[in-house]
């Protein structure tokens, strides 16, 4: 059996039997995925580790607990022998190969019927890794195989055409805050297989550049009509394309419902009768101060964080914001979009009640390379923001987590 390469195959094992024997870390390991796949499992094992035990009492696997004895591989599909116990280990090992039961066996390979190949899955499709022949077992490198490959599907840079019928439709993709790697992996798969992609200015740039050349990408910034026209010609331009048979990327910077206008966009398109995928993104009112090193809660010091927007001035008719409550709250206050009004909401604050000695932080351009922080508090940022020529797209963040650094002492 040793000269010949094993023959890779999928189970299908949904509604049948499969008996675990051991209920240790390989069974913590392979017991999700026989699951997955509407296994009927049946460990058999004295002890269990606490995740093993927390399946076994959400009803996921049924839990016998008892040592392995002849006759519990009857009427079963696939065998899994993982105990410490080598003897056991065998005796399993030889009913499997009188009741012609598939068999696995963590502490010998060579002597089993059947090996685990690495495994991992990207939107429907499972690569799976297996060692051509037993002299050449490394599953070190299998492993590094099979992420390789799965990394590559998620990310968009294996790229494997789809030779099924697309269908068209627009993704509203949160590209996160910046820095192109904190994009998701469902959002960097879907810009390689976008035909068309309508990108923020605050979008990660850097990713336009790995796209095909064949995809059309349009600058949402440029877009005509002007400023006031700027929202319905892009809405124009998403329907447009999706109605020609297209796939169509809206790459937004953050969250697309983080103050992206996300929903207005949903709604264009609903009311076209086109399709629409929203993918979530980081939103820059967390992970900019994170990349900065600021927690926006830490315990004994913020119990909460409200992120507010600050493109209309506290004094302005349009403002929706309740500054007075804002201020009379203990914990942290979160600004987008707010760099050029930040004195007066300072001065709001203040007024309202908020002490001028509030600690406050700018992050410019958060999480890339041309990030940095500038502090301040409130009393003191209108002229920080003027001394320093801070710029948008900058987060500012105002309570004591701003005040605080990872040598700052731990108030519980």
């Amino acid at each position: 059996m040793a000269e010949h390469p094993a023959y890779p195959v999928g189970l299908r094992l949904a509604g049948r039997r499969v008996v675990v024997l051991g209920g240790g870390q390989v069974a913590q390991r392979r017991l999700p995925a026989l699951v997955a796949a509407g296994a009927d499992v049946l460990l058999v094992s004295p002890s269990a580790t606490p995740s093993v035990e927390a399946m076994a009492d959400a009803g996921e696997i049924t839990w016998e607990r008892r040592r392995y004895a002849d006759g519990d591989l009857a009427d079963t599909w696939y065998a899994l022998v993982a105990t410490s116990d080598h003897a056991a280990n065998e005796a399993a090992s030889a009913e499997a190969e009188r009741s012609r039961v598939w068999c696995v066996r963590s502490d010998d390979a060579d002597a089993a019927t059947a090996w685990t190949p690495a495994t991992g899955r990207s939107e429907g499709v499972t690569v799976a890794v297996l060692t051509a022949e037993a002299k050449d077992r490394d599953p070190r490198r299998t492993a590094a195989i099979r992420d390789a490959l799965v990394e590559g599907l998620r990310d968009g840079s294996l790229v494997a055409p789809q030779h099924r019928t697309r269908h068209p439709g627009v993704a509203l993709v949160g590209g996160g805050p910046g820095d192109p790697d904190l994009i998701t992996v469902r959002g960097r798969r879907l810009l390689a297989e976008a035909d068309v992609v309508i990108a923020d200015r605050l979008g990660p740039r850097d990713l336009l550049d790995e796209l095909p050349p064949h995809v059309e990408v349009i600058d949402a910034a440029k877009i005509p009509y002007g400023r006031f026209m700027a929202q319905e010609a892009i809405n124009n331009a998403l329907i447009e394309h999706a109605a020609q048979g297209k796939a169509v990327v809206r790459l937004k910077g953050g969250d697309p419902y983080v103050y992206g206008r996300g929903m207005e966009e949903v709604q264009a398109l609903a009311d076209a009768g086109i399709a629409c995928t929203v993918v979530p993104g980081i939103s820059s009112s967390i992970s900019v101060p994170g990349a900065a090193g600021i927690p926006v809660t830490h315990r004994g010091v913020a119990h909460e964080f409200t992120v507010v927007s600050g493109h209309v001035a506290p004094d302005d008719e349009r403002s929706l914001v309740d500054w007075q409550a804002l201020a009379r709250l203990r914990g942290t206050l979160v600004i987008l979009m707010g760099v050029d009004k930040i004195g007066r909401i300072a001065e709001a604050l203040i007024a309202h009640g908020k002490s001028a000695d509030t600690p406050l932080a700018l992050v410019q351009e958060g999480t890339t390379a041309a990030q940095r922080r500038v502090d301040a508090t409130l009393g003191t940022v209108a002229e920080a923001v003027r001394t320093h020529g801070v710029k948008p797209p900058a987060v500012i963040v105002i309570g004591p987590v701003a005040a605080m650094n990872p040598t700052t002492p731990d108030r519980t």
